[in-house]
């Protein structure tokens, strides 16, 4: 005689099935019997095998919003630093002038203070992803995108927000609008300190080089 919780031979595979009570929703099988968890509809932003989360279950977490914003901290800094660290003072007749050291950054104190800061932001940014991936499963969200990810940087807010989107019901995707909005911000910022350090550079050697030499 079997147990109660013996598994049923050549059973379906634990997944969302269609309400055996006829209610024309969903009803989850544990692989064993039907359980109480019950969706209206089938939704087609659940993944297979997922339980939804019961409606008001908050889905963002402190560590995602760090996850997604801390990134941006190494260029506004490059950005802060580059007037202080690119040009220096110099003596030419008797008199200070500022000169530019388009290698000020490669082996001096800013390029360390950048390169320290790009490492220790990765690996907040790790940390606060596994700590937002334990939270989630603390929350209910069945197997959520794995922390591991975190080390292809844009990737864990990506599948983080798509499978949270699946089991809350539309809701979660905030985190990966801000990533990317993150990221265009960065890009927007390196692009602006290239071009204001080109010209910069291009004005000072202009002003340094006689004319007929």
């Amino acid at each position: 005689m079997s147990t109660p919780d013996a598994p049923v031979p050549d059973a379906p595979a634990p997944g969302w099935y269609p309400d055996p009570t006829g209610t024309g929703g969903l009803r989850w099988w544990d692989g064993v019997r039907w359980t109480e968890h019950a969706s209206a509809g089938a939704s087609p932003y659940t993944p297979p095998g997922r339980r939804p989360l019961p409606d008001g279950t908050p889905v963002y977490t402190v560590w995602i919003w760090l996850v997604v914003t801390l990134p941006i901290l190494p260029v506004l800094l490059l950005f802060l630093v580059q007037p202080q660290v690119m040009f220096r003072e110099v003596s030419v007749g008797g008199r200070s002038t500022l000169t530019v050291d388009p290698f000020a950054l490669i082996g001096g104190p800013g390029y360390f203070l950048l390169v320290g800061l790009g490492w220790l932001v990765t690996a907040a940014v790790i940390v606060f992803s596994w700590l937002d991936y334990r939270e989630l499963v603390r929350r209910g969200v069945e197997r959520p995108f794995h922390w591991a990810w975190s080390f292809l940087g844009l990737v864990y807010p990506i599948g983080r927000s798509v499978i949270v989107r699946g089991v809350a019901g539309g809701r979660g995707l905030a985190p990966l609008w801000v990533a990317i909005g993150v990221q265009v911000a960065a890009f927007v910022v390196a692009m602006v300190w290239t071009i204001l350090l080109v010209s910069q550079i291009l004005g000072t050697v202009s002003h340094q080089v006689p004319y007929g030499a």
